[in-house]
């Protein structure tokens, strides 16, 4: 990451390296120049995304897909208010409801929200095709009470000093962000296209983790987890699960 990239180079983390590795160190004081090379901190809330590309990280500058951004707290979420989202031409509007970002060990290390830019006044904006997703690392309170015979519920606090963005445009593509050529898609969806019952094609019963968080007034929240079992018989897009790879 420190040096100069070859041509070609593109900036594809996935969703715990952007957590585990650039905001914690952003959260941490660690590698300033280095990550803001790549990842800058910038007030996207107060312009229009349109225009976000060219204060993206220099390093990144040129992508045409998406952008990467410190977003630092607001004053008056700083006082307990809500953070502001409007622009003068529009607002971000959240979509669904946070979900967890789990570690490759199934470890819950953070929340990303998820936002569509309208433009004009609220609640009769006009929907554009640009999103963005809003990563927050958490900090563990009180780890998981080995003792209990309940399932595991720990209780821990979301980081607000800073917000990591993920800006981009919506394709309309499942394959918008997936650099393997074509022909090597087509011949892994019919590896796998006889419904996966063995594990060569990677599509029989796959298991989820999902849950709920409750967070009570002094912002300390807790995570009940539970297993799910799936079974999934075609190969599911790759933008769909927001998985972003190098390639």
């Amino acid at each position: 990451m420190m040096e100069d990239h070859p041509t070609g180079f593109r900036f594809y983390p996935t969703e715990e390296e952007l957590i585990s590795f650039y905001l914690r160190n952003q959260l941490e004081g660690s590698l300033q120049d280095q990550l803001h090379r790549i990842i800058p901190v910038f007030n996207i809330y107060a312009t229009e995304p349109w225009n976000l590309p060219e204060f993206s990280g220099e390093l990144c500058r040129e992508d045409k897909e998406q952008w990467f951004f410190f977003a630092p707290m607001q004053e008056r979420e700083a006082r307990g208010g809500r953070p502001s989202r409007s622009t003068a031409v529009g607002y971000w509007k959240a979509t669904g409801t946070p979900s967890s970002v789990y570690s490759s060990d199934n470890k819950v290390i953070g929340m990303k929200k998820s936002m569509v830019f309208y433009v004009g006044k609220a609640p009769t904006g006009r929907k554009t095709q640009w999103k963005l997703n809003e990563y927050r690392a958490i900090e563990i309170i009180s780890p998981p009470n080995s003792n209990s015979s309940s399932s595991s519920m720990p209780a821990f606090r979301l980081r607000h000093e800073f917000a990591l963005c993920r800006v981009y445009v919506v394709s309309g593509s499942s394959r918008a962000f997936d650099r393997r050529p074509l022909e090597l898609v087509v011949a892994e969806t019919i590896q796998g296209g006889d419904g996966g019952s063995g594990s060569g094609g990677g599509y029989g019963v796959s298991v989820s983790s999902s849950g709920s968080v409750t967070e009570n007034s002094a912002g300390i929240s807790r995570y009940t987890e539970t297993t799910t079992s799936t079974s999934m018989e075609t190969e599911e897009p790759i933008w769909d699960w927001e998985q972003l790879n190098w390639f």
